[in-house]
């Protein structure tokens, strides 16, 4: 029989992982823009925009972001997005998604956003661009956390959106500075990848990493297409690739990361509950596992809930999660100088912490 004492003692070991993981130096790799808009920002633009169906109570937001499947989310997520009407508004957005990352110590962050979802609402292409690169430049000198851009086509749109997409990331002239990659979001059942095969080419050609989701919804036949149509260097989500035990090698021989989100996959039902969640397969073929929160407020969760998450799931402790943080910072697309730094920055937290 378990004595009070162990008891006592292991949630004392629970509360203190808790609160490494509060500290833990990190970077994330797959985070939505607009789903990093917290209650608070979601009700501040649906104010500002009384003519949305979006609750302007902070507290109503709960029940509407209770999701009962994955096109239920999509419905959902346009809904917020709907609310990006100026460039006031994605300015706003961009700089308090950043200060919400640098609560969690995020040092780095490669943002997922749709530039598409804007331009097509009517918003300035230019004054797009300009104020995401504003709020960008801001947050890394008041706040300390580099803000990076993945533009990614909005899949649901379909080969309309992706050449919008590819002509706002390729455009010398409105290619903003922070872009490093180049992605395709949104459903997958219905919307195959290799259609997407020559706006990644060019995306590709024009200096951009291939970043797709692939294999959250569909089987892992969506990952390969990924791979080997739209040359992806990572994968967002790559929930089915534990179905095929070829691919698992693939990924892990290539050291092709996946971008896992544990929580958004219970969310949109993609996995069922978090014991079944593949993550623990990934790891065991020796695949470079990055735990990230994809749409964080929506979910109702945030970086540092899924790094306790991914160390109950895979019974780390502090040195394992300081290994899961710069899991992160290697699959990044940081310059070696700047891994070089947030990973000795994780190291010497993790020493100090663990200094008798």
């Amino acid at each position: 029989m378990t004595d009070r004492h162990d008891i006592a003692a292991t949630a004392g070991q629970v509360r203190d992982l808790h609160a490494f993981i509060a500290g833990l130096p990190k970077a994330e790799l797959h985070v939505h823009h607009v789903g990093s808009a917290s209650p608070r920002i979601v009700s501040e633009l649906a104010a500002r925009h009384p003519d949305s169906k979006v609750p302007t109570d902070p507290e109503a937001l709960a029940d509407y972001f209770t999701f009962t499947d994955f096109a239920h989310f999509i419905e959902v997520y346009l809904s917020v997005v709907d609310l990006i009407r100026t460039p006031e508004d994605v300015r706003l957005l961009t700089y308090e998604v950043a200060r919400e990352l640098a609560r969690q110590q995020v040092r780095y962050a490669e943002l997922t956003i749709t530039p598409f979802s804007s331009t097509r609402r009517g918003i300035d292409e230019r004054a797009f661009m300009d104020a995401i690169e504003d709020a960008r430049k801001a947050a890394e000198s008041e706040l300390g956390t580099v803000l990076r851009w993945c533009f990614d086509i909005p899949g649901e749109a379909g080969l309309e959106a992706a050449e919008e997409t590819t002509r706002l990331a390729t455009d010398d002239r409105l290619r903003p500075e922070g872009l490093v990659s180049f992605g395709l979001g949104g459903p997958e059942i219905g919307v195959p990848r290799p259609q997407f095969k020559p706006y990644f080419d060019r995306a590709v050609a024009a200096g951009l990493r291939s970043v797709p989701h692939a294999g959250e919804t569909t089987g892992p036949e969506t990952i390969w297409d990924a791979l080997n149509e739209l040359g992806a260097e990572r994968i967002g989500h790559g929930t089915s690739a534990a179905q095929d035990p070829k691919l698992l090698q693939h990924l892990a021989e290539r050291r092709i990361p996946l971008e896992v989100c544990p929580t958004s996959n219970i969310a949109t039902r993609a996995v069922t509950t978090l014991d079944e969640h593949p993550i623990k397969e990934f790891t065991r073929a020796g695949v470079l596992v990055t735990v990230n929160s994809d749409d964080p407020p929506m979910f109702g969760t945030d970086l540092a809930n899924e790094y306790a998450v991914a160390a109950r799931l895979l019974d780390l402790d502090e040195h394992g999660l300081a290994g899961l943080a710069k899991n992160a910072v290697e699959a990044s697309f940081l310059d070696p100088a700047g891994k070089a730094r947030i990973a000795a920055e994780i190291d010497s937290y993790t020493a100090s912490w663990l200094a008798p």
